[in-house]
């Protein structure tokens, strides 16, 4: 393939910003964290759920390929930053707007990359691109590394995560009952996250 002459990218450039990204940015935490550290998370929940599924519930995914779309599920807050779920999904019509919004951020940083990747990166950082059952997959991670997130702001007192953690539990209930390898994770992995680094070395 001749290469063509493209201007200068601002992908990366956008992507490396997301160590600025602050999460929760409306709640008192007693562990900051940010996008960049989230998406790690949740890529490699999503890569260890795709493996689970495939190695005890008959699966057949691309793990890699579930941790590549884990780590770039939250491209739009490059843009957009963090927003609260209470707000976004106060309501419907408030719900759609934000959809409406992310995906705007989404094809933005999409046509930061040279025409020749694009169609390879649409499918990974649009959402209403991304295959559905990766989609899933993916929420499961994401609402995974918040719910051990909310746990652990709980495992030292503070009490601005009870909330969050009932509604995340909630939500997990489901994605346990339609995806066993969300059950198995939770069951093998959540709770050495609470131990010490001693205990860990037990």
């Amino acid at each position: 393939m001749t290469l063509t002459q493209n201007k200068h990218s601002a992908f990366l450039a956008w992507i490396l910003r997301m160590p600025l990204i602050k999460r929760w940015a409306l709640m008192h935490t007693l562990k900051s964290e940010n996008v960049a550290e989230h998406s790690h998370q949740v890529a490699v929940i999503a890569h260890l759920l795709a493996v689970i599924r495939n190695t005890y519930f008959d699966g057949n995914l691309n793990a890699e390929k579930a941790a590549t779309i884990a780590l770039y599920h939250e491209v739009s807050e490059t843009k957009l930053q963090d927003i609260n779920h209470v707000t976004k999904y106060h309501n419907p019509d408030l719900t759609r707007e934000f959809k409406k919004i992310e995906e705007m951020a989404e094809l933005e940083c999409l046509k930061t990359l040279p025409l020749e990747l694009q169609p390879i990166f649409k499918p990974l950082l649009v959402q209403k691109e991304v295959d559905s059952e990766y989609k899933s997959l993916v929420k499961a991670a994401d609402l995974i590394s918040a719910y051990l997130k909310a746990c652990d702001e709980l495992r030292f007192k503070n009490e601005e995560f009870s909330h969050v953690k009932t509604r995340l539990e909630r939500m997990l209930k489901q994605y346990q009952e339609e995806m066993p390898e969300v059950d198995y994770f939770l069951s093998i992995f959540k709770d050495k996250c609470f131990v010490s680094v001693d205990q860990l070395a037990e």
